[in-house]
């Protein structure tokens, strides 16, 4: 039957239970065993695909079109997991399926209580994870928040009865908490890990492995096994988890402490020692890198990382791929409109970046940089709006369509070059709703699309409403514009990529390949940008 490791988080939220959980996954393919991996988030939303970027952070999209929480990035990247709809389910999700329920008379008339019927719910996702998936042995499951908030108090009590039902025998319990270092008093503290740990105990689990965030310090002998005589766990179950750099380092630093040996002894399984080399080599290559290239990326969201979070690794392995360090500097679309020479904020960069997003703020900055490229030949690349944005530039200056834009920013536009997907109009509900998903992408030979994937045909995934207006075709390819990428769709093709004919490297996306995107597997598109970025830098010079 199938194993299971379940990671909580104590004393504050973003501990790092996504990093571990991709990494622990990481660690047992490397020792021939197959995982699934799954996401329980404690908030209200069903997903996070309406929620603003600023306080979720990025929304990843699986193949079948489940928008998730970024943790899932951190485990398709870190592993070779099946993703899907199953992989991650908020108390939103969870609550709304029980009332469906409740109003199709399924309980037959019964009070519906949180115990047992949202825990049956919870139980039920977790074994649907595996339950299509043949010869899972280890499925890996994240419980978002912190211990010893409300909300997340149903999803552990969940897992509570979930031990017992399968055996202790066939779970491990993981637990990522906090030891902060106090300056004044010079050493890290162990108690909000003490404390962490008795909340566990209240609902009635004890932790197996005790994994202690710790910053740039490490926890010595002693307290360790101070931790350990508390928390009652065993010496070897307390895993040293200090800042590292660069990311993919961290499970390397797991495998020296031997925390996969320690969670498969745990669960009773044998399984042949990892072969971590190729990894190894991998974050050899990212550390001793020699050049560097630095890229403009142009958005709004510019203020918190992890609202691009998928874009930013696919740079990081783009590098890995050109044995480059890639910086990627985000640069605020709001400022550049008010900026009569948008070439004094990107003149000192190798190439030009304009990513996802939606609606009007900002739009004209993306606009004018997108122009700088153009016009002055340097590197571009666009993901999704920003092919949109390229499109609408191009009809601006090139093609002489004064005021063209898209409907989502003036719908009552004389030139829509970029308009609502037919099957979006009259769609009300917000979330779920978009084009969603992996869908196929034929791809026009002769190309820096086609060059780059080395394919005639490719699946990647998106997440947008609104797509080019083939109204607008012919003139567009008159202007310059070569599709390079279509969705064959019954009566009309969907325009998938778009490059420039007379420009070094100009390629914009509608779908998003950062999704796909893997360290041992760059994203074909951002490796081919990295090295024209390379040699734009090198032409330069």
């Amino acid at each position: 039957m199938t194993k299971y490791v379940f990671t909580t988080g104590g004393v504050v939220s973003s501990v790092g239970k996504g990093i571990l959980s991709a990494s622990l996954g990481m660690l047992l393919e490397s020792r021939g065993l197959k995982i699934a991996m799954m996401k329980l988030d404690p908030y209200i939303n069903v997903d996070p695909g309406t929620m603003n970027p600023y306080e979720h952070g990025e929304v990843f999209v699986t193949d079948d079109g489940a928008e998730t929480d970024l943790d899932l990035g951190h485990y398709e990247r870190f592993t070779s997991a099946k993703l899907s709809q199953k992989s991650n389910a908020t108390t939103g999700a969870v609550y709304n399926t029980v009332i469906q329920k409740e109003r199709r008379g399924e309980f037959l008339g019964k009070t519906v209580q949180v115990i047992p019927h949202i825990t049956d719910e919870i139980k039920s996702r977790i074994r649907q994870l595996t339950s299509e998936e043949e010869g899972v042995d280890v499925a890996i499951v994240e419980i978002g928040g912190t211990v010893g908030d409300i909300e997340s108090l149903p999803f552990l009590e969940a897992l509570r009865q979930f031990r017992l039902e399968i055996g202790p025998e066939n779970c491990c319990f993981i637990h990522v908490t906090l030891v902060p270092y106090i300056e004044a008093a010079g050493e890290l503290k162990t108690k909000p890990t003490q404390h962490s740990v008795r909340a566990l105990r209240d609902i009635g689990l004890q932790p197996d492995v005790i994994v202690c965030r710790t910053g740039k310090k490490r926890l010595g002998p002693d307290q360790c096994a101070k931790i350990a005589l508390f928390c009652n766990v065993t010496a070897d179950a307390i895993i040293n988890a200090e800042d590292i750099s660069p990311l993919y380092a961290i499970p390397l630093n797991f495998k020296s402490q031997n925390l996969d040996t320690t969670v498969l002894r745990l669960l009773h399984m044998d399984a042949p020692e990892g072969d971590v080399t190729e990894w190894t080599a991998m974050v050899d290559r990212l550390k001793n890198a020699n050049k560097e290239v630095r890229i403009a990326a142009v958005g709004k969201y510019v203020g918190h990382d992890d609202a691009y979070k998928s874009i930013n690794e696919g740079f990081v392995h783009a590098g890995i791929a050109n044995d480059c360090k890639v910086k990627l500097v985000w640069v605020d679309s709001e400022k550049l409109e008010q900026m009569d020479d948008v070439g004094a904020a990107l003149a000192e960069f190798d190439g030009i970046l304009v990513g996802p997003g939606f609606g009007s703020r900002g739009i004209e900055g993306k606009i004018s940089a997108v122009r700088y490229a153009r016009e002055n030949r340097v590197p571009y690349f666009g993901i999704c709006l920003g092919m949109q944005i390229a499109v609408i530039e191009l009809a601006r200056h090139v093609a002489g369509f004064t005021g063209a834009t898209s409907t989502e920013f003036d719908p009552k536009t004389p030139h829509p070059v970029i308009s609502l997907l037919s099957e979006q109009r009259g769609i009300k509900d917000m979330g779920g709703t978009m084009r969603l998903g992996q869908y196929r992408c034929d791809l026009a030979p002769g190309t820096k699309a086609h060059a780059a994937y080395g394919a005639d045909t490719i699946h990647e995934r998106h997440r947008h409403r609104y797509e080019f207006n083939n109204s607008y075709l012919d003139t567009m390819i008159d202007a310059g514009m070569v599709v390079s990428g279509r969705h064959p769709k019954g009566d009309h093709d969907l325009v998938e990529i778009m490059e420039l004919a007379d420009h070094p490297w100009f390629c914009a996306s509608q779908f998003h390949p950062e999704f796909k995107s893997k360290p041992m597997y760059p994203q074909p598109l951002f490796r081919d940008f990295v090295t024209a970025a390379l040699a734009f830098k090198e032409a330069r010079a």
